[in-house]
This record gives C-alpha cells, structure tokens and sequence, in this order.
C-alpha cells in the first residue's frame, strides 16, 4: 500500500465518500488509488472553481466533508474564489492539494509555488505532508479539523512522492469536536433580555439555528415575545416554506438594513455576527445596527446555537406560528423574476433544494417562494460569483433523491459554466434556469450607488461596455447542449411555466434561458 492508497482508505474510513477531483501528474498515484479505495466516489470537474463549489454544496447538504482533488498551487488557486465562499458558508472540506516530490523542490520548477500561501487565507487548518508512512494520520487529523465547530476548510498538501512511497496502512478516524456549550449564565442573561425588550428584540441567526430544531426553538421564543426572528442576507442554508418558521432575510443594501434595525432595542446574535453593509459606500454606513441598540452573544460561531435556543425557548410556554401553504395562481403578463417566481413557487416539489444566484433576479423568487413547498435554500455567501452552478451540483450529489433547481444570473454562471459538463456526466438532478438579461446587472446599480456614475460624460461608452454581456449575445441553448444538457430558451410566461413543470416531472439536469 502506498501513500496515496493509505490516505483515501483514511478518508473513507473517516466518513469522506466523495471527491471532487481535477487532477494533473503530481496526484496519478492518488487517481490511481480510487479504484483500491472502495468506498470513495470521484467526481471529475472541468475547472478547479467548479470542484471546490461542487464539495461547498455537498458539504451543506451533506452535513459532511467531501474531499478535493487540486493540482499543485495554480490549480489551488484556479478553486479560491469557491473556497472563500465555502469558508463563508462554515462548510467542512477536506482539500488535497498535490506538490511536487520533497526531492524536486530544491529545482524551483515552472510549476512550484508557495502553496501553504494560497492556501492560508480559506483554511482553518493547513499542513503538507512529509512521509507516506504519516499521511493517513495526516488525513485522519484534516477530517477531524474540517469537521470542528461551525465547520471549516483543511487543506492537506500531497508532495508526489509521499503519494507513491509504501506507507504502512490507513489511520483510524478521530473522534468529532463537539460544539462548545453555552452557559447558563449566559442563558439566564438572554431571558431576562427577551422578557425587557419583548418586540424590541430581534434574533440575528445562522448555521444549524436555521433548520429544524433551531428553527422551532426560535419559533417558541418569538410566539412567546414577540421577537423578531432574522438570518443573514446571504445564510449558507435556510429552510423556508410551509410548515417552517418564517425568518426575515436581512436586505442587501446598507440603508435598507439600517431602516430594518432601526426599532431593534436588543439585538441577540446565535451563531453570527453583527450586520454590517456589503461594501462601503460614499455618505452610507458601514455598520449597520442603531447606536442605542444593545448587542448580545447567544452563542458564537463555534457554540452550540440550537442547544442554547432550546434552553431559552424552555423559559417560555408558547407554541412556533407556521407558514401555511399558499401557492400563487398560474400567472400571465410579461416574463420576469416575478412571474417565474411564481411559477418556480407554484410547481416546486417538496424537499427540493434551491441553489439562488439569481442576484438582480432574486426579490421575486425570494418573495413568492416564502409560502411554497417545504424546501432548503442555499445562498452565495461570501460574494464572489460562480458559485450558483456548482454548489447546485454538490447538493445533487449529496442529496440524489431530491430534486434541485438553480436560479442564476447569465453574467455569474459564465464563471463555473463547466459545471454543466459535470452535471451531464454524472447525471445529476439539476434544473438550471439562467435569467438571461445579457449585463451585469448588479454592477449597473453599484456604479450609480457608489457615485462613479456621476464622472462619466455623455456619450461615454467604455465604462457601460465593462457591464453589457451582448455582441454577441450568449447563446445558453448552444452552451448547454454543447455539454450534453438539455435546454430550451424561453420569452413568455407560459412558455417558462410549460418548461419548468416539464423539469419538475422528470430527472437528470435540464437548463432553462429565461429572456427577461
């Protein structure tokens, strides 16, 4: 048994099932490996952003690390900007990096790099291994990092030859770090705010407080005072529709925060941090909650949140009000976010997954899907774009027998468009619907907010060329077939209702190009 052999038996063993691979010649001794390793499924993708994306949406759904496959530093780099919103998202990945032989270092080839230097920044925990006879307890120790409260990226380094060194056999897996408990204290603390404050409290919320358990705990504390229940603008997963908790998604601007804080007497925090604004704006705050409002810590990102709700929900006899099923009527008019939103709400199936990317597109489905069928939502959480595709396709993979749709601006998914060969190859569950409305949308918005719009001249034409996706026009239809996926383009509201109820009743990835 070899290095590479000793790790992914270590992997398996720990509870990693799946990996999301591109690899190159450093890791053949790993590639070769898989099919010594039972138990281990590769998933290949054809660009490093899309399989770090791809673990990011497995590793939500999952509640479990999936491991990637990266070749060497640029092909870490190639998978950062997903790896900075899985970091965002709290998401457990164990990611293998291949380097070059310890013995090839000294010859500075064209392909070293300071890898650790990549990796650092999206990593909770980094180390390169340095002998075939350690790497399956290295591996053993990266799961267990992954895997520590609220969840996070471990990045192991694989020089080539620990890969193809003999190693003595695969560690066993390390016992999992629970959270770290709240105090009663502190829960003490928090009840006697709530009975103070009564509505003027509100509970900003994230992780595992937005599913299930959490929900319902809140939902009991809410009934019982009034507080406003709340979840970051961009929360890694949210269960939404009937039967859940209704929870109110804080706006994306930094004056529609501010103007949604403004009556919060006592803000308690579980799980998360205070709301701050996107981007720093000319003449608008960055810090987003009124002067007068009190800030308390129910539990911090590593604490046990959904303990600490339902020992303060104890407290109170009340029972959670929930959303009650209300699917809209069939609608007509013009084809946009609002009308496919409604049909999106109208025919989604229970227990899906939606994976939203849909930026400027987002309010109408975010608004009519709030009384839909029970579903889980999974935001773009650190803000780099491209992640809507793969995230999409890693929730497939954990989660095959629930169907996935991907609501996605044209602009963002041209980033991880790949995503799609993967889709097709692996059969996965995927709707895609692209709202094709040929810009960066969003950017057209910021110019104008952040003042830069009023240096331009008339007649200027350099600057809104930066944002226009046309000449030529992207031709979804033609990108999507190219890599084995069924499509259809669409400009009317029924032709979207006729195509999407169509992709709800039967299986494997489909992608629909709404005109807006």
């Amino acid at each position: 048994m070899n290095g590479a052999e000793s790790l992914l038996r270590t992997l398996v063993a720990s509870g990693v099932e799946v990996c999301f691979a591109n690899p190159g010649t450093s890791e053949m001794h790993f590639v070769t490996a898989l099919d010594r390793a039972p138990g281990m499924r590769a998933v290949l993708g054809l660009f490093e952003g899309v399989v770090t994306g791809m673990a990011d949406g497995y590793g939500r759904m999952a509640d479990k690390p999936a491991a990637t496959l990266l070749h060497l530093g640029p092909g870490l780099a190639n998978g950062l900007a997903n790896l900075h919103n899985a970091r965002r998202a709290a998401t457990p990945i164990v990611n293998v990096v291949g380097d070059h032989a310890t013995t090839h270092a000294q010859f500075d080839a064209p392909l070293a790099s300071d890898i650790i230097g990549f990796a650092r920044p999206v990593s909770s925990w980094v180390h390169s291994s340095t002998s075939a006879l350690t790497v399956g307890a290295d591996a053993a120790r990266a799961v267990q990092a992954a895997r520590r409260a609220p969840g996070g990226i471990a990045t192991l380094i694989l020089p080539a030859d620990v890969a193809w060194n003999e190693a003595s056999g695969p560690s066993e897996s390390l016992p999992i770090v629970d959270p770290a408990s709240v105090s009663d204290r502190v829960i003490a603390d928090v009840v006697e705010a709530l009975r103070t404050a009564g509505p003027g409290a509100a509970l900003l919320m994230r992780g595992d407080a937005l599913r299930g358990r959490g929900l319902d705990a809140a939902g009991r504390i809410a009934a019982a005072t009034g507080a406003r229940l709340l979840c970051d603008t961009f929360a890694p997963r949210l269960e939404r529709g009937a039967g859940r908790v209704a929870v109110e998604r804080l706006p994306y601007f930094a004056e529609q925060i501010v103007e949604s804080m403004a009556t919060v007497e006592h803000l308690i925090l579980v799980g998360t941090k205070p709301p701050v604004s996107f981007f720093s704006y000319p003449g608008k705050p960055s810090w987003c909650t009124a002067d007068g409002t009190l800030i308390t810590y129910l539990a911090h990102a590593h604490e046990d949140g959904v303990g600490a709700l339902e020992a303060v929900a104890s407290a109170f006899a009340a029972v959670p009000r929930r959303v009650e099923l209300a699917l809209p009527d069939e609608p007509d008019g013009r084809l946009d976010q609002f009308t496919i939103g409604q049909v999106v709400a109208r025919h989604l199936p229970e227990n899906a997954i939606v994976s939203d990317e849909a930026a400027t597109n987002g309010l109408g489905i975010g608004l009519a899907l709030a009384s839909a069928r029970p579903y889980d939502h999974l935001s773009l959480t650190g803000g780099s774009i491209g992640q809507g595709l793969p995230v999409a396709g890693g929730a497939a993979v954990a989660c095959p027998d629930r169907k996935v749709v991907c609501l996605h601006g044209d602009g963002g998914a041209m980033y991880t468009v790949q995503s799609l060969w993967t889709q097709a190859r692996e059969d996965l569950d995927v709707t895609t619907v692209i709202f094709s409305n040929r810009a960066y949308a969003i950017l057209q918005v910021e110019m104008s907010r952040t003042g830069a719009k009023e240096l331009m001249a008339e007649g200027d034409r350099q600057a809104l060329d930066m944002f226009d996706l046309s000449r030529p026009d992207l031709d979804w239809v033609k990108i999507a077939e190219g890599m084995g996926v069924e499509a259809v383009r669409v400009t009317t509201v029924r032709e979207f209702s006729d195509a999407f109820v169509s992709a709800m009743n039967q299986r494997g990835p489909r992608l629909i190009e709404a005109v807006v």
